[in-house]
């Protein structure tokens, strides 16, 4: 049961849990681990929810984005707002909510496709380039390469490679946010803010208890 967001505890954790979310952003920007502070980027922010309930959650959102202003600049901070703070606000409702995995990892899906599209819109216009050009070179490349394996001789069509690549931003998104839940559920089940089970599979390759 969260608490409410107007107590002294319930601003001190929603400015800690803020800066924290800020904290793996810019350790993960200047040090990349790989994938492994990206599982967290949007836990901060639903942990919030869960805790302090929404008010609190959209503080801790809106509160990173200005740290991460200050210490990183506007366009480095907007790109962790959009989708990863969002992406923590929508998880900690649908948790809250006991929301199945499937509706979670689906909704938070297309947040973090948004985000993809997001970010090439805005870089492209900053560096005064289009990026989706370049993006959709590397597929057809790929499928160049996939098709001379295979021994086809066919040239992929520019509206074909473009419904490919969308393709592989919404799975890229869709096992991100379920690595996401994976490492929430191990993560926050310690904190006593437990969320929603699993689907059974992956109870049984976890031994998870009900």
């Amino acid at each position: 049961m969260s608490q409410p967001a107007r107590s002294p505890l319930a601003m001190v954790e929603t400015a800690f849990l803020a800066s924290t979310a800020s904290l793996i952003w810019l350790i993960n920007y200047y040090f990349p681990l790989g994938p492994l502070l990206r599982i967290f980027f949007p836990v901060p922010m639903a942990l919030v929810y869960l805790r302090r309930g929404p008010r609190a959650s959209w503080m801790s959102a809106v509160v990173s984005g200005l740290l991460l202003t200050v210490l990183m600049g506007p366009t480095r901070s907007i790109l962790f707002v959009v989708p990863y703070a969002l992406q923590g606000v929508l998880l900690g409702v649908l948790w809250r909510r006991r929301a199945s995995w499937g509706v979670a990892i689906f909704l938070g899906t297309l947040i973090g496709s948004f985000g993809v599209f997001f970010k090439v819109w805005l870089l492209s216009i900053l560096l005064g380039e289009d990026l989706w050009i370049y993006f959709t070179v590397q597929v057809t490349e790929f499928l160049n390469w996939v098709f001379d394996k295979v021994g086809w001789l066919v040239q992929p069509d520019l509206s074909v490679v473009q419904a490919i690549a969308v393709v592989m931003i919404l799975i890229n998104s869709a096992v991100y946010m379920l690595v996401v839940h994976l490492g929430a559920l191990l993560l926050l089940d310690r904190l006593g803010n437990p969320i929603p089970r699993p689907p059974r599979w992956i109870q049984v390759i976890l031994d998870i208890e009900e």
